[in-house]
């Protein structure tokens, strides 16, 4: 899924277990011929829910509070070991994780509890959310760049099969789905014309408070904060060439650019666009769009809010001055 060089890169608590990635691919491949005969459905019967948005926005905290609204299904740590049959991994989640398949508590061993901790976007249990980036990766034909225009994407990936395993999913949990989508931040159009039955939700942070939080990221998994972090867009030739500070300013800045660009032409009732800050203060309120948005596609979830009624907002405004250099670089005349 990732170049050897990424993976030398990586600090030694974010190396991959090497059997494992063997044993899932031994494990996917014997499921997929069986998975194929379950790709009966192009259509969802529930809306898809597609965070967006740049790295260390605030994503993962999205979708842990989506998991924990209990109405809305997601991919999780379990799930996600089927990446090439999660038809049948959402039945086996639901075989070993659902109440009503429960036999005298024969097995109660998985986490049930969904916390709001994380560490660079990886979750810790069983029910967690994931960020299912190995399934995405089935279809997205990317190379050096994470990213192709959207033409080449509708001739390239295959398209009935995502729609079919994403429904699959759906019809499964028979509940919304949401995901990360922010691998396709750059093709919100592609995304909008496969899946007309979708909500995107587009986060966004303080940009000198996600500056800061993405170098901390690329110190934490890379062991400096000189390489490379998260998806390389179309615009990394170009950073690359900056120094580390200006190279994260410049990815979170065409980053939201192009998710905001990408939004212009989605319909209204298919959009979304949260502020990390305000969303920490009140969830509640995110709650109620959310709601009226799923209602407009033709699901009631509730009008009862019944999740956390705050969240600590993790960071102050930096003072470093290579990030406020970096940040003037980006955004001239807009104040941090």
């Amino acid at each position: 899924m990732y170049s050897s060089q990424e993976e030398k890169q990586r600090t030694q608590t974010f190396k991959r277990n090497d059997l494992l990635e063997e044993f899932l691919m031994d494990i996917n491949n014997d499921l997929w011929n069986t998975e194929k005969r379950l790709l009966t459905s192009k259509k969802a019967e529930y809306p898809l829910i597609f965070v967006m948005g740049a790295h260390r926005s605030g994503t993962t905290l999205l979708m842990q509070w989506l998991a924990n609204l209990d109405t809305i299904a997601y991919p999780t740590n379990l799930m996600s070991r089927f990446y090439k049959a999660p038809i049948i991994g959402s039945k086996i989640q639901l075989l070993l994780t659902d109440e009503r398949y429960n036999y005298r508590n024969e097995i109660r061993d998985f986490n049930c509890a969904i916390n709001f901790n994380s560490e660079n976007g990886k979750t810790n249990g069983a029910l967690s959310p994931n960020e299912f980036w190995y399934f995405w990766r089935r279809f997205l034909p990317f190379k050096e760049l994470d990213y192709l225009p959207t033409d080449e994407l509708f001739k390239k990936v295959d398209i009935e099969t995502l729609q079919s395993e994403l429904a699959g999913i759906v019809n499964v949990f028979q509940k919304p789905f949401g995901l990360k989508g922010m691998i396709l931040n750059y093709n919100i159009d592609f995304l909008d014309k496969v899946f007309d039955n979708a909500v995107f939700l587009y986060i966004k942070r303080d940009p000198l408070t996600n500056i800061e939080s993405a170098l901390k990221a690329r110190e934490k998994q890379l062991g400096n904060i000189m390489e490379w972090y998260s998806f390389k867009i179309p615009e990394y030739d170009k950073l690359k060439k900056l120094n580390p500070y200006e190279q994260v300013a410049g990815q979170i800045y065409f980053i939201n650019k192009a998710v905001a660009s990408g939004l212009e032409n989605v319909a209204e009732h298919k959009k979304m666009i949260v502020n990390y800050e305000d969303f920490c203060e009140n969830p509640k309120k995110t709650y109620s769009e959310l709601v009226e948005k799923l209602r407009i596609q033709g699901y009631e979830m509730g009008l009862e809010y019944r999740g956390e009624q705050k969240f600590h907002v993790t960071r102050e405004c930096p003072k470093d001055k290579n990030i406020l250099d970096a940040y003037n670089k980006f955004y001239k005349g807009v104040k941090p």
